[in-house]
């Protein structure tokens, strides 16, 4: 595989945040994965979306960081949701279990709105 990932934080909104990742997800790009997400976790937004619509490839170190990043949400007191996530990576969170642990919706779009209405910011 190669060393192609971009991540862009693409949403802030109080402790909700979406980081956009594309490209590939292997041993060589999961830590900087996993590093981008905890470091918006730590900026103060636990509730994190992952928007997955332009991951190309997916490995076990891939998901190893995607469990890792639900770890470090839930200590912050907050979740980690999937975005358009494409359909083989789809079925294998399926397959591995991993989607009945970490929701995902069709689109960043969807996931805002079911993370807002599942827990309203405190006033």
């Amino acid at each position: 595989m190669t060393d192609d990932l971009t991540l862009t934080t693409t949403h802030t909104d109080g402790h909700l945040a979406a980081l956009c990742v594309g490209g590939e997800i292997d041993i060589h790009t999961a830590p900087a994965l996993r590093r981008a997400a905890l470091d918006v976790i730590a900026q103060g937004h636990p509730h994190l979306i992952l928007d997955l619509t332009g991951v190309t490839f997916c490995d076990s170190s891939g998901f190893n960081a995607l469990i890792g990043i639900m770890r470090c949400a839930m200590a912050a007191k907050g979740s980690t949701t999937l975005a358009a996530v494409p359909d083989r990576l789809s079925r294998m969170l399926d397959l591995t279990g991993l989607s009945s642990i970490m929701p995902s919706y069709p689109s960043v779009e969807a996931a805002i709105d079911a993370r807002l209405t599942a827990t309203p910011e405190p006033a």
